[in-house]
Formats: C-alpha cells, sequence, structure tokens
C-alpha cells in the first residue's frame, strides 16, 4: 500500500526517507528516524511499534542485517515490509511472505527502495535508477526516487499523502537537533507533487530567496519578501512600495518597528534612506 526509499549521504552523512501511499498521513505511519542512529521504513501490515523497536535496536549497535532477520522470523510479522538503515550507510530489507501482492524491495550502495500493493512492476526499478543516477543533496535525490516510482504506477489504489525527513548523521545536541527537513503532505490529489513544492519553498527559506519567497510565502508575508527583493536588488522604488504596503497591515508596523535591528530590514532602511 506504499512505496518508499531510505538512504544515506555519503559526503554529507545524512540520513534520510521519502515515502508516499494511498492511506491519510503517511508520514505519521512509515517513518521512524533519529539523528545519529538510522532510519527505518516499516510498511503493509507492520505491527504499529516495530519501528520503535528497530531503532531501539540500531541505537544498541545491532546491525540492520540482524534487526530484520530477528522481525523477519516472527510469527506476527508475515504480513509486514521493513527496511533498515543505520548510520554507517549499512542497509537491510525484508518483504514479508504474507505481504500484499506486487511487493518488494531493492538493495543498493547506502540506499533501499520498497514497496507493496504496486502500480506495476517497474516501480522499484525506476525509483532506484533515479536515486543513483540523480545528483544534488540527499533530499533532492529521495523526491526523485519517489516521483520516478509515483510516474511508473506509485500505489496501485490511487495518491493522498507523501512525506520527506532527512536528518544528520551525528547525533542530537543540545544546540542542533539534528533535523534537517521534515516535510508532510497528508492529504492531496497529487501528494509527491505538492512535497517537491513544499522542498523548493523550504530552500526559498533556507537560502534567503526573496524573489522567489515574495511570490510564495503566505500572502500576509509577501509584500515583506518584495521590500527585502527589491532591496537586494538596490530598486527603491519597489522596496519602498513594498514596505509601505507592509505597514498597512494590521499589527506589521508595530513588527517592523522592533525588528529594527535586523540587519535584512536595515538594508532596506539604507536604501530608502
Amino acid at each position: 500500500m506504499t512505496f518508499s526509499v531510505i538512504a544515506r549521504d555519503a559526503g554529507t552523512g545524512d540520513l534520510g526517507i521519502a515515502v508516499s501511499s494511498c492511506i491519510l498521513a503517511v508520514g505519521r505511519a512509515v517513518p521512524n528516524v533519529r539523528p545519529g542512529v538510522g532510519v527505518v521504513a516499516v510498511q503493509a501490515r507492520s505491527r504499529r511499534g516495530l519501528g520503535g523497536s528497530l531503532l531501539a535496536g540500531l541505537a544498541e549497535g545491532t546491525s540492520p542485517e540482524d534487526l530484520v532477520r530477528r522481525a523477519a522470523h516472527a510469527a506476527e510479522d508475515v504480513d509486514r515490509q521493513i527496511a533498515v538503515l543505520d548510520a554507517a550507510g549499512r542497509v537491510a530489507a525484508d518483504t514479508g511472505r504474507g505481504s500484499l501482492p506486487a511487493s518488494g524491495h531493492v538493495l543498493g550502495d547506502g540506499f533501499s527502495v520498497q514497496g507493496n500493493m504496486l502500480g506495476s512492476a517497474e516501480v522499484l526499478p525506476a525509483m532506484s535508477q533515479a536515486f543513483t543516477a540523480t545528483g544534488g543533496t540527499l533530499a533532492d535525490r529521495l523526491l526523485a526516487a519517489l516521483t520516478a516510482g509515483q510516474d511508473a504506477g506509485g500505489d496501485l489504489r490511487g495518491r493522498q499523502s507523501a512525506a520527506l525527513q532527512v536528518v544528520s548523521g551525528s547525533p542530537a545536541t543540545d544546540e542542533d537537533d539534528g533535523v534537517r527537513i521534515d516535510l508532510r503532505v497528508d492529504d492531496s490529489g497529487d501528494p509527491v507533487a505538492q512535497l517537491r513544492m513544499l522542498r523548493n519553498l523550504q530552500r526559498a527559506y533556507d537560502e534567503r530567496d526573496y524573489e522567489t519567497l515574495a511570490v510564495f510565502a503566505p500572502e500576509g508575508a509577501r509584500d515583506l519578501y518584495a521590500a527585502l527583493a527589491a532591496s537586494r536588488r538596490g530598486d527603491r522604488e519597489a522596496a519602498r512600495r513594498a514596505l509601505e504596503a507592509v505597514r498597512t497591515r494590521p499589527g506589521w508596523a508595530t513588527w517592523l518597528a522592533s525588528m529594527a535591528g535586523d540587519s535584512r530590514l536595515s538594508a532596506v532602511s539604507r536604501l530608502l534612506g
């Protein structure tokens, strides 16, 4: 009922998962991630607590192969599908013998793709090929694999939800929780496409791409980003118009005053001065 990809970025050590399914809020059901420990996908008719148990095993130092082998021998797990990746990039997966039709998994170097109740036999090979062939960040590669799986047939029943999570390969600390990306589409007619849009929006926030945010940020904040974008390109009149539009919104003038020391807004003020 689900297709997913789990992987480690050999360059950064980051760990991640992308998943889609024709169930509500798949991001709540399938992914289990912990910075510095690993990633687990639990699919098909897996027990609700199995993902947490497998993560705990990784944290204790048990290898993915041993964890998968133990789960495969449990009678209550005959209908489940699991994939386990540790912080070193070791990966193992298993599709229970009683799992749903059109199911399977494909292992690669530091990654695994898996799915059940798939729309075609090409879903998993397409995902594996896309992940291997795509450059860029781990998130980019995970989304490329998920998109390829959807294009090849995806979930036989249709589309509803998707999720993308990326965490650090190092344990969380008080200063850094280790979460790099945590995006979810809980109910959509095209969740994979919506997930890609969210990823692009997050990238714009991370990279301070004000031109993009002036178009796609929430309506109340677009004028602010338009002012910042205009300031960056030296367009005094556009910055003035955008900033005045911000001030007309209830409460925003007070907020602007409180942000007087912000370096980004100072750049706008210098341009207008």
